[in-house]
């Protein structure tokens, strides 16, 4: 059977950029697994154990001469993957064979990899968010005084502007990058704890000095680039951090979702729709249609990364006193899965910012359709100076509205501010009614709010310099 025959992940092939997929690749897992032996010899040398540094460099030479082949023979044999790994890995360097992995047990590799990869594909998920806010910002900048329809309970309530309604996707995801920047500060490493967690391996090592097992967590957490290790731990770190570490991702899924949904929703409304591409096919039965396939991926995705971000709840009760092993396989599928999906969601939502299409004819003539309705309290009041009685007309205008509200619905055009001219009660001409009129009057301080928390707020926080970062969207 040849490669093309076997089933490969949508997330690889359609959605995840290369650059993620790198990242929790299988290479990179094993290279990773040999920088952390290095690391473990360095530090155990540096604490006076019998390793030369001729061993040390022969390990050093052999990190990226990786043969998965070997690796993948040997794990068909003894049913264990670092055990595996380190076979593969002695093969290669017979001077450092019998001390890789010394005092070790497979959760240092294992979980100290996987706190590796999450703060690499959390470093690659801020430059695709950072990128992404940029943009919502410079578009809602630019339609900051632009007024149209709001919308409460999907139905037509007071105007906001297209800017202002933008904002507020900037202010979820704005939250997102705060909660992911925490969680990166937060991020440490498992360090070297041994089968149960109680180090009692590395005291046997150090002949009973515990200065020095705690000086080996030390060394360890900065070699890996952190300035400390977990505490205290079983076998594993506890994934209760697992539970933690995915909130921003599961955050930035939520937040596309509510913006490829509304964003869906406009488009069917034709207000602000995505730009298609010359050649692109709506639908195989329909060739007029315009469909939003972007927003809709978006949504897909961001299903498929919340569904799944609920495993690492589940994980984290179902470890049983120092660890079970019903973590492993859920994690290996789990983990990558959450980042190539987010991955693939910033990628669309970076598209799809580039292409938005606004349309402000439609946008006027749907916010007038309704401002009739949305003015009448404005028309009660200006009524009421010139004397009339407030209750009266309140009624005029509930009765008058309601007629009009079921002729709307029936095709026909709004007559409310017409029969209002005409009901001698209110004693208003149409140039008093229309001088009520001017959606900028309803839009309240949407402009300047939008303004001020983007300009004040949210681009101090990104920067001025953007990170370059490629985006790549396969289909």
């Amino acid at each position: 059977m040849n490669d093309e025959s076997l089933f490969v992940s949508p997330l690889s092939s359609r959605y995840a950029s290369k650059e993620m997929q790198g990242i929790f690749s299988e290479k990179e897992r094993v290279r990773r697994f040999r920088k952390l032996w290095v690391y473990l010899a360095q530090a155990e040398r540096e604490l006076g154990l019998d390793i030369s540094e001729e061993q040390i460099e022969e390990l050093v030479s052999h990190v990226d001469d990786i043969d998965l082949s070997v690796i993948h023979e040997r794990e068909k044999e003894v049913r264990h993957d670092v055990m595996a790994n380190i076979y593969a890995y002695g093969l290669l360097c017979p001077k450092a064979k019998k001390i890789i992995h010394l005092g070790a047990t497979s959760c240092y590799v294992d979980d100290n990899a996987d706190i590796l990869a999450l703060q690499e594909g959390y470093r690659l998920i801020r430059k695709k968010l950072v990128l992404v806010l940029h943009k919502l910002c410079d578009f809602a900048l630019e339609h900051k005084a632009m007024p149209c329809l709001g919308y409460t309970h999907l139905q037509p309530a007071q105007p906001t502007t297209i800017g202002k309604r933008f904002s507020l996707y900037v202010q979820e995801l704005f939250l997102d990058l705060q909660n992911l920047d925490y969680q990166l500060s937060a991020l440490v490493p498992l360090g070297c704890k041994g089968a149960t967690g109680t180090q009692a391996s590395f005291l046997e090592l150090f002949q009973g000095d515990k200065e020095k097992v705690r000086k080996l967590d030390r060394i360890l957490a900065r070699k890996m680039g952190f300035e400390k290790t977990i505490p205290v731990s079983g076998q594993t770190y506890t994934r209760k951090i697992d539970t933690y570490l995915v909130s921003p991702l599961k955050g930035i899924a939520s937040s596309a979702y509510k913006f490829a949904l509304d964003l869906r929703i406009a488009s069917s409304f034709m207000e602000v729709q995505e730009g298609q591409l010359k050649n692109q096919v709506g639908s195989s039965a329909m060739p007029y249609k315009k469909n939003p396939m972007l927003s809709e991926r978006v949504c897909a995705l961001a299903r498929y990364v919340l569904t799944t971000a609920n495993n690492f709840d589940f994980t984290s009760a179902e470890q049983c006193f120092e660890r079970t092993l019903d973590d492993s396989a859920n994690r290996r599928l789990a983990i990558p899965d959450v980042f190539l999906g987010v991955d693939g969601i910033l990628n669309v939502l970076s598209t799809i910012l580039d292409r938005l299409v606004v349309n402000p004819e439609i946008i006027q003539r749907r916010l007038m359709d309704n401002l009739p309705f949305l003015a009448s309290e404005n028309i009660l009041m200006e009524a009421v100076k010139k004397g009339g009685d407030r209750q009266e007309l309140h009624e005029k205008i509930r009765v008058l509205s309601r007629t009009c509200s079921s002729e709307v619905a029936l095709g026909k055009e709004n007559r409310l501010l017409d029969l209002i001219e005409e009901d001698v009660a209110f004693g208003l001409t149409k140039k008093e009614i229309e001088s009520l009129l001017s959606p900028e009057k309803f839009v309240g301080m949407a402009s300047e709010q939008c303004q001020d928390f983007l300009e004040g707020v949210v681009l101090p926080y990104l920067g001025t310099d953007e990170e370059e970062v490629h985006v790549e969207v396969n289909v």
